[in-house]
């Protein structure tokens, strides 16, 4: 399967950071751009969930920046996954949150979206929660905004047990201040 997508020998970051997010451990993976961050959260994501169905929760959340990232990481989760029964469900923040609500009942394993939609679906008790394994944040960057931010810190409190593993170019004072709350005890790859 991987090495269909020409992915053969992993980067330095991957070899780095793929062993410390499968002990399980809260992690803040900091590389540059090209690195491997994207291919590193769908292939741990895919590891941790064992690449098959289970219930109708989510087990995985990834939060992206915007739409257009949703979109790109669905199509990149769905390349690898076509093959087992993994569900991939995008929150596309153009659809009705009620159309989401409903979609996502049906179950989904991963679920991809910015972090306003799942503000919106915990608000609305259209997501549970309790069986989530990984909760992961591509290109963590964008947190500076102050809408991102204070939606994930809203978020955090309903997720009641869960691995964070937070991507980005550099560890921000943004990203800093999520030591003091929900990546206490964290472990850091710098790459």
């Amino acid at each position: 399967m991987l090495t269909s997508l020409e992915i053969v020998t992993p980067t330095p970051f991957q070899s780095a950071s793929i062993p410390v997010i499968k002990s399980g451990a809260n992690i803040f993976c900091t590389a540059p751009k090209g690195s491997g961050k994207t291919t590193t959260l769908v292939l741990t994501t895919l590891q941790k969930l064992k690449c098959e169905a289970v219930g109708n929760a989510p087990r995985a959340i990834v939060l992206v920046e915007n739409t257009e990232r949703v979109l790109e990481l669905e199509e990149v989760f769905s390349s690898l996954t076509k093959y087992n029964s993994l569900r991939v469900y995008s929150g596309n923040e153009r659809e009705h949150i009620d159309v989401l609500k409903s979609e996502i009942f049906e179950g989904v394993d991963i679920l991809i979206c910015t972090p306003k939609t799942l503000h919106k679906l915990l608000l609305l008790e259209g997501l549970n929660t309790t069986q989530l394994k990984i909760f992961s944040i591509d290109d963590a960057d964008f947190l500076a905004e102050k809408t991102s931010y204070a939606a994930l810190m809203s978020i955090v409190p309903s997720i009641q047990k869960s691995q964070f593993v937070i991507y980005s170019e550099k560890i921000s004072p943004t990203l800093k201040r999520f030591e003091t709350s929900f990546m206490e005890y964290s472990k850091k790859v710098i790459m």
